[in-house]
């Protein structure tokens, strides 16, 4: 071992609510689309998911900056937080 961390380990730090996450069972590489790509599908999936307010809180305080959180691209994630300071 090199001392790094495994996926294991890291996800046993995962707060409670990211296991119940709709996005936790579907390809990540739809959550973090190339520059220019759609995001259809994760704010689909995002609209039907019982923990998005968490999800998006979560990524508002750890200041996310890539991919689809809480149904908002990062993008939106900063005009609501500009809107809210």
């Amino acid at each position: 071992m090199d001392g790094r961390p495994v996926v294991a380990d890291l996800l046993g730090n995962a707060p409670e609510w990211q296991e119940r996450a709709l996005c936790s069972q579907t390809d990540p590489e739809a959550f973090f689309p190339e520059k220019g790509g759609s995001t259809r599908e994760a704010k689909r999936i995002c609209s039907r998911c019982e923990v998005k307010s968490e999800c998006l809180e979560y990524a508002l305080g750890h200041d996310e900056r890539f991919g689809i959180w809480g149904g908002l691209s990062e993008r939106e994630r900063r005009k609501l937080k500009r809107r809210a300071a």
